[in-house]
């Protein structure tokens, strides 16, 4: 009897403090500019720039193929930036040749806040498709470039590629999700303080505040002065008090529009392995929306 208490216990501990399986990717989430100029001839590798077309054909990283930011989001009834259609995402990530298998990597701007999310944002969307190998260039478009690293002018057109998704809907949560497990879900608010308190909002979200039982957790917490993510210690150390350490809890990101949740999301998800994250696309602005969404000040 003895063993199997003892036994059962060791599972518990396991299961609280083990790595995550569910991320299966072989490649770190955050990459160096280093990194990437040792992978840009990689047959694996696809290396996205989200940049507009413009800054795209002015020069960009070898190898590199062009799909705007805004291809990857839409807007459905009047909630703002939202993930596109299955149909849609399918066939946006197979017309850029990229695969189940392929090494995808996102290079952005980080020269202002939605640039930054952009970048995380494409990245949760590949993961949501089934595509496990995702990662970001730390520190962006601007990293690469003052760190002397090789740019060309040569236009990569891809090679469309059937796609075949394998989403994983559970990374992304609707209100009715969020409400019904309000009670038993950490919730994590990434706006800062002040629009979690509800001192400000956004014209486009009708009540301040935060959802009931929300813990805030300002995403440029994470980040260093210069754009980069900071370190995974680091890291661990600003969302463990927050988050918790149960990496099988269930934990809901959420933002104005469902963007800025995305590089909390990341972290939690791939870099500390958090399990059950998830991100709650219509996010303030759909829940402040309804009436009956319970809010706090």
């Amino acid at each position: 009897m003895k063993n199997a208490v003892k036994r059962y216990f060791i599972l518990v501990v396991m299961l609280l403090f083990a790595p995550a399986m569910v991320y299966a990717g072989n490649v770190e989430p955050v990459v160096s500019a280093d990194w990437l100029a040792k992978n840009v001839a990689n047959p694996k590798a696809v290396i996205i720039d989200i940049r507009k077309a413009e800054s795209y054909k002015e020069n960009h990283i070898q190898n590199s193929i062009n799909m705007v930011a805004k291809s990857w989001i839409t807007k459905k009834k009047d909630i703002l930036n939202e993930v596109i259609s299955d149909d849609d995402l399918k066939d946006l990530i197979g017309d850029a040749g990229i695969k189940l298998d392929s090494i995808a990597v996102i290079v952005g701007t980080v020269g202002a806040p939605i640039d930054v999310v952009s970048i995380a944002r494409v990245a949760w969307t590949l993961i949501y498709a089934g595509v496990k190998d995702v990662a970001i260039l730390n520190g962006g478009f601007e990293k690469w470039e003052k760190e002397g690293k090789s740019l060309t002018k040569d236009i990569v057109k891809p090679k469309a590629k059937p796609f075949t998704p394998k989403f994983d809907k559970s990374i992304l949560v609707s209100k009715d999700y969020v409400l019904k497990n309000i009670d038993k879900a950490v919730i994590v608010d990434v706006r800062t303080p002040e629009f979690f308190n509800g001192e400000k909002k956004q014209t486009f979200v009708e009540r301040a505040g935060h959802v009931k039982n929300a813990k805030n957790l300002p995403w440029l917490a994470l980040m260093n002065e210069d754009k980069t993510y900071k370190s995974k210690d680091e890291i661990e150390k600003i969302m463990a008090p927050i988050i918790g350490i149960d990496k099988t809890k269930t934990i809901i990101f959420y933002c104005d529009t469902g963007m800025f949740a995305t590089p909390a999301w990341l972290m939690a998800y791939n870099l500390l392995g958090y399990t059950n994250a998830k991100v709650y696309d219509g996010s303030a602005q759909e829940w402040a929306a309804d009436p009956n969404a319970p809010m706090e000040k």
